[in-house]
């Protein structure tokens, strides 16, 4: 929704991570036994993601980052990578949700292994239990999406990611949202929070 409102790309640093270990990348390879175990991958492996995906053509008139920086040091590694480009952050959104509803919706997600389609064992069940209703595929839960390593990258984020606010509340780029209802209300209150601010069209 937010791409298609701001014309920008999204840039999940998730994904790309992802992407890197299914394709056994030497970077995937490193970073698959932190996120199995629910832990921050190395910052020198996220960065060199992300820079790679900045060069590409469709980054260039602007893009959405998702999920990166999660800490204050890759933040200021983004701030300086940014400035090499002569760009800037516009403003940065923080959702808030209650931990047990993140528990709730990460750990009851489930992926086709076939084709990727992306299911919700409570909030878009497939048609049948533990089918793909795409490509009839089996469907699976990820080990990063494990209730347990779910609380594990929990602790995580309030240990490491949650001084971000403070970083970015001090810079005054901080637009804090409520990440409770259907994915149109949290887009409308985003983009609300960014016109407030001057920063969405």
């Amino acid at each position: 929704m937010l791409e298609e409102r701001l014309h920008a790309p999204q840039i999940a640093s998730g994904d790309l991570l992802r992407a890197a270990v299914r394709d056994k990348t030497p970077m995937g390879l490193q970073a698959r036994a932190y996120m199995d175990r629910g832990q921050l991958v190395p910052d020198e492996v996220v960065l060199k993601l992300i820079e790679e995906r900045l060069e590409s053509a469709n980054a260039h008139g602007g893009f959405i980052l998702d999920g990166f920086p999660r800490s204050v040091a890759q933040a200021q590694t983004l701030t300086t990578m940014l400035a090499k480009r002569s760009l800037r952050l516009d403003a940065v959104v923080a959702l808030a949700v209650p931990d047990e509803e993140i528990v709730k919706r990460i750990s009851g997600r489930r992926t086709c292994r076939n084709c990727g389609a992306m299911y919700h064992t409570i909030f878009d069940p497939p048609r049948n239990s533990n089918v793909c209703n795409v490509c009839n595929g089996e469907l699976y839960q990820r080990e990063d999406d494990a209730e347990d390593t779910v609380r594990m990258r929990l602790e995580v984020y309030n240990a490491a990611t949650r001084p971000l606010l403070d970083h970015y509340r001090g810079l005054g780029l901080l637009a804090e949202v409520s990440g409770i209802g259907r994915p149109e209300e949290i887009s409308a209150r985003i983009l609300a929070a960014l016109d407030g601010a001057g920063k969405a069209p």
